[in-house]
């Protein structure tokens, strides 16, 4: 098997032709003097729906967010701002900030993982009556502004769409509460009393409003069903921002609130940031009344109502991964002693959270919970991404072998320091001897999960087996744990259909 591995290493510089690929996946942001936001966003409709949220507005689900959020400052110094609302939140980092070398894949993918795992970390804290029935899966991705003004246009673009959409929701869930179907509601808000058009997310759908305009939402919610709009939390109507503490401000500081037994609001200390409201957070006066965003990001030259057409352009903006070539996204574990990556990485995050006191009953998961960073990689043939596994599963093997003969010598009495010193420069055959002279240890015995890795993929369907639920009566993939090696062309003969390009 080891030579086999070696061999395989050997073969891997078709790999270069593979960088290319990897380059143009791996996205790094660009230079030094431009802003760089994370956009987290929760897949909403059906997560909200499952959990009964309370709607328009669940107060303890967008705390919850807030929490998150706030778990992000506290673990990244680089980023100095947040906003969020409903099932979003941007993240706003230094302008000149190193942060994994400035890699949007890197970037994106962490923050997410990190902002999944606290979430379902903390969901107890703000739902103790209420199980997590499944993970929540985020999506994320990296906008950069190249100036101030475009920074200013972002967050005055993401506030004014917390106000139109929370107005909207709030007309549209009244309506239904008294009586009204969805549909009849949305025929209400399209009544043309003025001339008013756009498309307006709701309930995480798209729907066009060509009517009613925010004056008439207001009477309709104060007339039909006696809200004045302006006097609805400061949470739903604007937003939340979350942004370090300044020292100065140390007495001043709104803890993020906690839901303790369902009923009572415990307040909960902050450490390095606070939470604040405000009606306009792309304003100076909000920018002057917190000295770290001047120190770190800048100042607006003025004041601004409307956002350009061509920012909002930018913003919504998404790069896609190059067509026809096979996309592997990598996920690698951190912290334990945009589109398809973000996802991937976010329900991994979320799922490995919720697993773990199956796994570890008698261990608590400590603070921060684990994050994972990620990136996409496109490969244009079979046998290149092939080679990729290859490269991967020998490094699996390389590593395993080096911490099995590291943690054996600790073990033994040696320190760390000195159990790489008495490593260095050793080939795979004589740590494979150090084990069985010294530890009595035979390498090739030790479970092949550690050695080989672990492949998890869709089987090929089992004509034997029929699943009514199956499409059309048909018989049903499942997905397979294994642990082999994946290098050898016998592995590909006895499942061809993992690189079939019609399944």
């Amino acid at each position: 098997m080891l030579d086999k591995l070696q061999v395989g290493y050997l073969t891997l510089f078709k790999l270069e032709m593979a960088c290319t690929f990897a380059q143009c996946s791996h996205g790094a942001c660009c230079g030094c003097r431009r802003i760089e936001i994370a956009e987290v966003t929760l897949s909403y409709k059906l997560f909200s729906d499952v959990h009964k949220f309370e709607k328009p507005n669940d107060e303890k689900a967008l705390n919850l967010m807030n929490t998150c959020a706030a778990a992000i400052l506290e673990e990244y110094p680089d980023i100095v701002f947040s906003y969020g609302f409903r099932d979003e939140y941007s993240f706003v980092f230094k302008k000149k900030f190193a942060f994994y070398k400035r890699r949007a894949s890197k970037i994106l993918s962490v923050v997410v993982s990190l902002f999944s795992s606290v979430c379902v970390t903390k969901w107890k804290d703000y739902f103790p009556q209420m199980e997590l029935r499944f993970p929540p899966s985020f999506q994320s991705r990296i906008i950069t502004c190249a100036s101030m003004e475009v920074l200013q246009a972002y967050l005055t673009w993401r506030q004014n769409d917390c106000h139109v959409q929370n107005q909207c929701n709030t007309c549209l869930w009244m309506l239904i509460k008294c009586g009204k179907s969805e549909m009849e509601a949305q025929e209400v808000l399209k009544h043309p009393f003025v001339y008013c058009s756009c498309w307006v997310l709701v309930d995480s759908k798209y729907v066009y409003f060509q009517g009613t305009g925010k004056q008439e939402k207001n009477e309709l919610l104060f007339q039909q069903f006696g809200i004045n709009y302006k006097k609805l939390p400061p949470m739903f109507r604007q937003g939340s921002c979350v942004l370090r503490r300044a020292k100065r401000f140390k007495s001043e500081v709104e803890d993020i609130d906690k839901y303790k037994d369902g009923e009572t609001l415990v307040k909960s200390p902050g450490r390095n940031v606070i939470l604040v409201h405000s009606g306009n957070i792309a304003s100076r006066s909000f920018w002057s009344e917190h000295s770290c965003l001047l120190k770190e990001l800048g100042s607006f030259e003025e004041d601004i109502n409307k956002v350009k057409p061509e920012y909002v352009k930018s913003f919504e903006f998404e790069r896609k991964l190059l067509p026809s070539t096979w996309i592997v996204v990598r996920i690698d574990g951190r912290h334990f002693h945009g589109g398809i990556v973000s996802v991937i990485v976010s329900f991994f995050s979320s799922m490995y959270v919720m697993k773990w006191k199956g796994f570890f009953p008698q261990k608590e998961l400590k603070n921060p919970p684990p994050s994972f960073d990620g990136r996409a990689v496109c490969y244009p043939s079979k046998e290149i991404l092939r080679d990729y596994l290859a490269w991967r599963q020998v490094d699996c093997h390389i590593n395993n072998q080096y911490n099995t003969c590291f943690w054996m010598l600790v073990k033994s009495g040696k320190s760390k320091s000195e159990a790489q010193d008495y490593l260095k420069g050793t080939r795979a055959q004589e740590k494979s001897e150090l084990l069985v002279q010294q530890f009595g240890i035979d390498y090739q015995t030790l479970p092949a999960m550690f050695r080989q890795g672990s492949s998890v993929f869709w089987d090929k369907e089992d004509p034997t087996e029929r699943y009514s639920d199956g499409p059309d009566g048909k018989s049903r993939k499942k997905v397979v744990v294994v642990n082999c090696n994946i290098i050898e062309q016998s592995f590909w003969e006895a499942h061809p259909n993992i690189l079939d390009e019609e399944c």
